[in-house]
């Protein structure tokens, strides 16, 4: 019984999961590289959970007709296209997110957090 419940809910486990894992590197590690890493890890399982829940076991394609008076059960599109789109929003993101890396690493010199901070509180430790 246990099994069959992990295997039939394994989508949505596994996002779960890695939501878990990109949001500990997102706040465990002082790099901002890595924690750009973290936020696509944590986007990635929300595509997973919506692309998931658009799911049909059994589901056809809602653009093929069906031949006779036989009930069809249909995938639902809506999540899928707004996957496309949350794509898009999430390259973007990674793309202004590492611009701006690449901006502190000029000013700063590193793109260690806390190194950061202690160049703008005047405490360097050299």
């Amino acid at each position: 019984m246990q099994i069959q419940f992990f295997l039939q809910n394994i989508n949505y486990i596994g996002s779960s999961c890695l939501f878990v894992i990109g949001l500990y590197t997102v706040l465990t590690h002082p790099n901002l590289i890595k924690k750009i890493i973290g936020i696509n890890i944590m986007e990635t399982s929300v595509f997973l959970f919506f692309v998931s829940i658009g799911f049909v076991q059994g589901g056809s394609a809602p653009i093929i007709k069906a031949s006779g008076n036989e009930a069809i059960h249909y995938v639902n599109p809506l999540p899928s296209a707004l996957i496309l789109t949350g794509i898009v929003v999430a390259v973007s993101i990674t793309v202004y997110g590492l611009s701006m890396i690449i901006k502190i690493y000029d000013a700063y010199g590193t793109i260690e957090l806390d190194e950061i901070m202690q160049i703008r509180s005047g405490k360097v430790n050299d």
